[in-house]
């Protein structure tokens, strides 16, 4: 109970205590979200995504597998009706899979043991233990769609299921990010031809938590390609973003 206690105790400081964070990322995402925009986070965590996308006007789907984050998400954000709480996973098709678990760093907790066994060999993961596993629902993007509604803008952040999440959806999203790591190579660049094959779209990516954009222009995917390639070696994670280039944006 205590190691589970300072898990989500850390989540809480990373997410919701670090002075400035909210504010940059209320810059960032109010380029994708506005009032009554819908946003889907599949991977809520402790939510603090929700949070900035609330103080926007935008209405949230929260997905999110793990019990002891779902218990904060329910604190924070139960009584808000703007903010829909769905218990479980996103992946590529409806049924049930199981969690790995990390109860000292719960933000690495994860559905895939081919990105837990990739991640192992970076450094910054030496001290990460996956020391249980659950069961959990499993929905789709297609299934949370036809019952919210298409979002404006969809989070997913879910250590290395980013590709099966990205399966599960049929059609172009008008913005979305998912998560790079550069030690799991390919499984983000899995998730990034998943994404290019639904729409026309342009990307950006930021580097871990800064909830800045990269680069002052928008890129093509062979150009995106290109930049992880050569900031594989840095070692640094972060988030990609795409929308879709008819917006009217440049």
């Amino acid at each position: 109970m205590l190691l589970r206690a300072y898990g989500i105790a850390r989540s809480l400081v990373m997410y919701h205590g670090i002075p400035g964070r909210h504010r940059r990322a209320s810059r960032l995402y109010g380029e994708f979200l506005g009032p009554d925009d819908i946003a889907f986070d599949i991977g809520a965590h402790v939510g603090g995504r929700v949070r900035v996308w609330r103080g926007l006007g935008a209405r949230v789907v929260a997905v999110e597998p793990q019990p002891d984050c779902l218990r904060v998400l329910r604190l924070f954000f139960g009584r808000d009706r703007g903010v829909v709480l769905v218990p479980g996973a996103a992946g590529a098709e409806p049924g049930r899979a199981h969690l790995a678990l990390s109860t000292a760093t719960p933000t690495v907790s994860s559905m895939s043991p081919g990105w837990i066994k990739a991640v192992t060999t970076d450094r910054g993961f030496a001290r990460v233990r996956w020391d249980r596993s659950i069961g959990v629902d499993v929905t789709t993007l297609d299934e949370l769609i036809a019952v919210h509604g298409v979002p404006a803008f969809c989070k997913i952040d879910v250590e290395g299921f980013e590709a099966d999440v990205l399966a599960g959806l049929s059609r172009p999203l008008p913005a979305l990010s998912f998560e790079y790591v550069p030690s799991a190579h390919d499984a983000s660049l899995e998730a990034l031809d998943l994404v290019d094959r639904l729409g026309d779209y342009v990307y950006n990516y930021s580097p871990i938590e800064t909830m800045r954009l990269a680069s002052p222009r928008w890129l093509d995917a062979a150009e995106l390609r290109r930049r992880l390639e050569r900031i594989r070696p840095r070692g640094r994670s972060g988030d990609i973003y795409a929308r879709l280039r008819e917006s009217g944006r440049p």
